[in-house]
């Protein structure tokens, strides 16, 4: 060895011991500084809020369930429970505890700080206990002091645990890019954190046609029938839109001939003959999903695959052919009028009060008629008190029922009640069932055989259910419904769309595809006023200002909101004072009879500009905005007030349909009006005999008389 080179070594070790570690030491933070953030930067964060809203629980006993997805493209580092809650001032923080359980696994447990106002815990959830779809049950004891004794501690409406609607989930992940599938672009595109972070987009040619925004409008509603976020939407807009060109994951539709030459080198116009085509392909940083093909009739066939949930998440390949022989369409919601609680034995256990909480859609066009029924089978345990065990149901927070726990029917207990009649339930519904389980046993006992009752898998509501037949915003989009999918919907657009035209289009069929179950129904785009047969039958939708759509001019005497006579500005009405530059500005959305057909509804998205229409638009593209107008017009201004009129006196769409409604209901009520009717037809019928038979008798007796 260089002699030399073992002298500096040598040196190197008689007096750089401290030095040389120095530099090693360095080098290794120089590593990891390098490292953590970058692997810190990588990872991604997503929260998800609550799906139930605030919720108050009273009783002894308490507990709730709520749900949240975990995508499988997310590699989750670390995933934590942010529960913002509040307990009764007057609980013992000694006796009352919380325990937080996973997919029926317990987890965490802990006892309420004494703080009386909101208080908030962060909770680590085990990551093995996660799946893809998953229920977190929050349940404890929140037990009253009273007096010295524990065992004196008794249920009152004192006991209760609130959970705020701003509990969420929060998730540390790492995301694991698309593969080479069809199915793996669609799970990314749909994923709620993908479009929160307004990663996902819809986009058309420049100057699309009116096929190809109808096909795009195809895609958005079947994407919104997926989606899993409330507040956020896909948009849909133009090749020149930047903000949408930017976005990680876009869907491209639009005739082969109009596409841009960077999607047209990916697809060969010779696979296109007879057949529309989707193609998934990623080009720098971007994932892409084209949809195509060279004819108008073909493109609309191809979207309607790409607007079936069942048949992306299927698609293994990363092409795709759709002919016209191709079964797009979704699968069926078979609607008996029965709707299953649950689909297995639901648990509850532990003695005092229990609830469990059921949520009931009914088809979007349809709503609750008299005779609705709810049906539970219970089991349950046979050490309860059964002197005040109970069974209690609630519909909407209202009690409609009750029934007694007995020890004889312990093993298989059936308890039926009808909801009151002219109960309103619209759409959907919540059933409560609350089960109070109470034992002899001193509360502060040990109990070897934990009181406990299931209800069943066969235990359902019965709706009895009729079409919905009012034309007010409160029955908006079901009016543009049938057999949940969209019935025949024409759309009169602007002769020339402006980005602020897309984004009003988005808000209108975001709002339409939540309702629809299927995409079965048909959408039709016009860019001019269409003839009076296509408008006699369809349910019509026209948006943007007088001057740029034609229809919306021509509807203008009929408005319950009228333009002026230079179609600048809204006039006053009967029911808004509007000064000149405010109706220039303000935006509506006006429900009215449709003049081509008495029997459908006509929707008017209006402003004198593009932004005054989306104004109008913004009322009516998420449920919690359309809910809180029960009238027939809306109007939003450029502060963002917004107000509800109703100007209509006869809000039925169908007059006809509600004239026979009612003799349904009464149906009853003239059979007995009938016999009554005959029955004082027959008394009177007597009595004529009778004064008859009367009368000759005393003609009789009177020649008698006279005889003698």
């Amino acid at each position: 060895m260089n002699k030399s080179f073992i002298n500096k070594l040598n040196g190197i070790k008689r007096n750089g011991i401290s030095r040389g570690w120095g530099l090693l030491a360095a080098g290794l933070f120089c590593l990891l500084v390098g490292t953590v953030p970058a692997q810190a930067a990588s990872l991604k964060n997503y929260t998800q809020p609550f799906q139930n809203n605030t919720t108050s629980l009273a009783g002894q006993s308490v507990e709730m369930n709520t749900y949240f997805i975990k995508m499988d493209y997310w590699q989750v580092k670390r995933a934590t429970l942010n529960l913002n809650f509040q307990v009764s001032q007057l609980s013992s923080r000694q006796l009352s505890d919380i325990t937080v359980t996973l997919n029926d696994v317990k987890f965490y447990a802990f006892r309420p700080s004494k703080q009386t106002g909101l208080q908030t815990k962060s909770i680590k959830i085990p990551l093995r206990l996660l799946q893809g779809q998953n229920v977190l049950k929050i349940n404890g004891q929140i037990l009253n002091a009273a007096g010295k004794r524990d065992y004196r501690l008794t249920q009152t409406p004192a006991n209760w645990l609130t959970v705020d609607s701003h509990s969420s989930v929060n998730f540390q992940y790492k995301l694991m890019p698309p593969t080479n599938a069809i199915k793996s672009f669609y799970d990314h595109f749909s994923g709620p954190d993908t479009i929160a972070e307004k990663n996902a987009s819809i986009r058309v040619p420049a100057g699309a046609s009116d096929a190809e925004l109808a096909a795009s409008m195809t895609v958005l509603t079947g994407e919104s029938r997926v989606i899993t976020t409330e507040n956020q939407q896909i948009p849909v807009s133009d090749m020149t839109d930047k903000t949408a060109e930017n976005a990680d994951y876009q869907v491209i539709v639009g005739r082969y001939r109009n596409l841009p030459k960077q999607f047209q080198r990916r697809i060969s116009r010779t696979d296109l003959q007879n057949q529309g085509q989707i193609r998934f392909f990623r080009e720098k940083d971007r994932y892409y999903l084209v949809v195509t093909a060279l004819t108008d009739s073909l493109l609309q066939k191809t979207a309607r695959f790409v607007a079936n949930s069942e048949l992306m998440q299927e698609t293994t390949r990363a092409t795709e052919s759709v002919r016209q022989s191709t079964q797009t369409f979704t699968s069926d919601l078979h609607y008996q009028g029965h709707y299953q609680l649950t689909t297995s034995a639901d648990k509850l256990t532990g003695s005092g009060h229990q609830e469990r909480s059921y949520f009931v859609s009914l088809p979007v066009d349809r709503n609750n008629a008299d005779g609705s029924k709810i049906t539970l089978h219970l089991r349950y345990a046979k050490n309860l008190d059964f002197d005040s065990a109970l069974a209690t149901v609630y519909v909407n927070d209202t009690a409609i029922g009750s029934q007694h726990l007995t020890a004889k029917r312990a093993d298989n207990d059936t308890f039926t009640v009808t909801l009151p009649k002219g109960m309103a339930l619209g759409n959907s519904f919540t059933v409560r069932v609350a089960l109070d389980l109470p034992i002899k046993q001193p509360a502060n006992s040990t109990n070897n055989q934990t009181p406990w009752a299931s209800i069943e898998p066969d235990s359902d509501a019965a709706v009895k259910s009729a079409p919905g037949n009012d034309l007010l915003f409160s029955n908006y989009p079901n009016l543009f419904l049938k057999n949940s999918t969209y019935d025949n919907i024409v759309v009169v657009r602007p002769k020339t769309m402006s980005a602020t035209d897309y984004a009003t289009m988005t808000n209108l069929f975001n709002l339409i595809g939540n309702y629809a179950q299927s995409n079965q129904g048909r959408i039709r785009v016009y860019d001019h006023q269409p003839s009076q047969d296509v408008l006699k039958n369809a349910n019509v939708i026209a948006f943007g200002s007088a001057k740029d759509n034609a229809l919306v001019k021509h509807l203008n005497s009929k408005l319950y909101f009228k333009y002026n006579s230079k179609l600048t500005g809204f006039l006053s009405n009967e029911k808004l004072s509007i000064e000149e530059l405010y109706g220039q500005q303000m935006g509506t959305a006006q429900l009215l009879r449709s003049p081509y057909n008495q029997k459908k509804g006509l929707l008017v998205v209006t402003g004198a500009s593009d932004n005054a229409t989306y104004l109008a638009s913004t009322q009516i593209n998420y449920q919690r905005n359309i809910a809180q107008y029960t009238g027939d017009a809306i109007v939003v201004d450029q502060d963002n007030n917004h107000f509800g009129y109703r100007f209509k006196k006869n809000k039925l769409i169908n007059r006809q349909l509600n004239a026979r409604e009612t003799l349904s209901k009464n149906s009853q009520l003239l059979v007995y009006l009938a016999v009554a009717l005959g029955i004082v037809a027959i008394i009177v019928l007597a009595l004529i005999l009778l004064l008859g038979k009367h009368g000759r008798m005393s003609r009789k007796h009177r020649g008698r008389r006279r005889y003698e």
